[in-house]
């Protein structure tokens, strides 16, 4: 079994472009507590900076050693591990992916870097083959989170929104396939969007997001496009219950497409429908 290393934190470093969020709220808070009474019971797991080998870099445990320092603590418990930046990558997002609660932009920055680093172990692995192919990345991460390739693209299209939508749809004020969406528009007009959603007080429906989309593969988007379509009355401006894709999928085969889930939701709802109204005619009778 490995040592465990007892290491400053001031010799810790974050991984560069890990993609999950540290932040001080409740969950930080009682992590703290727990770690100032009964200490790390779990290690972290750092690997030697590449240019100062007097210093590591966390691979796993950003949020224990975030803790640590809120608690007044020195020194961590920590496994070294001397592996290479594609191979810490890849550790970096499978040591976090169990978490409960991950938001779309984690999950988003987690499988692209993920997928870069399985790309580049591919090339090197064998330089002649023209096999290792990004899409190849993706099936693999696909099949360690028990999804389809084609959601693992979509989430890491998401990388390509500007931080304010990612932020709304961390928040669940926009839809994932919405975002989707809008993640083909150039920043600019993304920018243009925000700036129509805030002057009207609204996000784009999935309708709205698709119009964008096809403006913007045709040329035809301009700065007053945003506002042109945002201020369009939808057909329904009534309130809306909203569910992100990632809180339904376990409900559903992984190669589901959002109508599909519509779909088989609608259906349940209507079975719901009516054993409700047979139990009504009972206690009627």
């Amino acid at each position: 079994m490995k040592d465990v290393k007892q290491i400053s934190l001031a010799n810790l470093l974050p991984f560069e472009g890990h993609p999950y969020r540290v932040e001080d709220n409740a969950d930080m808070e009682a992590l703290t507590e727990s770690i100032r009474e009964n200490g790390i019971l779990n290690p972290l797991i750092v690997r030697p900076a590449e240019n100062d080998p007097s210093r590591y870099e966390i691979i796993s445990g950003h949020r224990r050693a975030h803790a640590a320092k809120l608690a007044g603590i020195e020194q961590v418990p920590a496994f070294v591990y001397p592996v290479s930046r594609d191979e810490a990558a890849v550790l970096v997002v499978d040591s976090n992916l169990h978490r409960e609660r991950l938001l779309p932009s984690e999950k988003a920055f987690a499988y692209k870097l993920k997928a870069g680093a399985l790309y580049h172990q591919g090339k090197r692995s064998d330089l002649t083959s023209a096999q290792f192919a990004p899409k190849l990345a993706t099936e693999q991460i696909a099949e360690d989170v028990g999804t389809s390739k084609d959601t693992i693209k979509r989430y890491i299209r998401l990388t390509n929104l500007i931080p304010n939508l990612l932020d709304l749809m961390d928040e669940g004020k926009i839809a994932f396939s919405v975002g989707v969406e809008l993640s083909y528009l150039p920043a600019e007009a993304q920018y243009d969007l925000l700036e129509a959603m805030r002057m009207n007080d609204c996000t784009p429906s999935y309708s709205q997001a698709v119009r964008l989309h096809r403006a913007a593969s045709a040329g035809a988007l301009t700065p007053w496009t945003a506002q042109e379509v945002m201020v369009e009355q939808k057909p329904n401006q009534r309130d809306q219950i909203r569910f992100r894709r990632d809180e339904l999928e376990r409900f559903f085969p992984v190669s589901y497409t959002d109508a599909q889930i519509k779909q088989d939701i609608l259906a349940g709802l209507a079975l719901l429908q009516k054993q409700r109204q047979r139990e009504r005619n009972r206690d009627e009778r």
